[in-house]
């Protein structure tokens, strides 16, 4: 098994434990791996900013997809999720890989007339412990959603874990709140942007 740029200490009985993964090795992944953009990018919750992660590049790598999916897996182990359920389509990858990592079952949420829904005949037990796993977060949109459907078939919510925290901690989404990076990066509302960010052509990437 792969294992973050971290140092392994072998205990006497043999088992390996390792120091969680920093936010520097984290943002390093990105960097490596070109996921971390640069320019004027419009977000999917609509506000506009300077820098955009496309997580798909970073994840399109196995053995860090692994050892993303284990630093996050570590943080929320001892809370015993029955199920990991994440957002299609940016939250599949690293949730699945979380998943695993926990020995958990994993389903997800997918767009219908608009709107997520949990569709496939994928059920939810009353009571049972769910954890909503996400890319990258800004204000929290589609984790809120997948939040109320677990909650609507009396799941209950454990947590949210998550790759990139772009709102530095500040997203309140009612439950405890895991993730490998957390920044404040700015963002724009479309009708207050600053000149040197209006004079750029503006992308719209297919992902957060």
């Amino acid at each position: 098994m792969c294992s973050a740029p971290r140092s392994g200490i072998a205990g006497r009985t043999g088992l390996v434990f390792h120091a969680a993964m920093t936010q520097t090795e984290a943002l390093e992944l990105f960097r490596q791996a070109g996921a971390l953009l640069e320019g004027h990018f419009v977000l999917r919750s609509g506000l506009h900013s300077r820098q955009y992660f496309q997580c798909a590049l970073a994840l399109q790598d196995m053995p860090t997809v692994e050892r993303f999916g284990q630093a996050l897996a570590d943080q929320v182990r001892a809370s015993q999720p029955a199920t990991v359920i994440a957002p299609a389509l940016g939250g599949l990858v690293i949730g699945q890989e979380v998943a695993r990592q926990l020995r958990a079952r994993f389903i997800f949420t997918e767009k219908e007339e608009g709107k997520l829904a949990l569709r496939r005949g994928f059920r939810i037990a009353p009571d049972e412990r769910v954890l909503v796993v996400e890319d990258v977060v800004t204000k929290g949109g589609r984790v809120q959603e997948t939040i109320d459907i677990v909650s609507a078939h009396k799941g209950r919510v454990i947590g949210v874990a998550m790759l990139v925290d772009r709102s530095n901690g500040t997203v309140d989404l009612g439950v405890p709140t895991y993730s490998l990076l957390r920044l404040k990066v700015e963002t724009f509302e479309p009708d207050k942007l600053p000149p040197d960010l209006a004079a750029q052509p503006v992308v719209k990437p297919g992902s957060r």
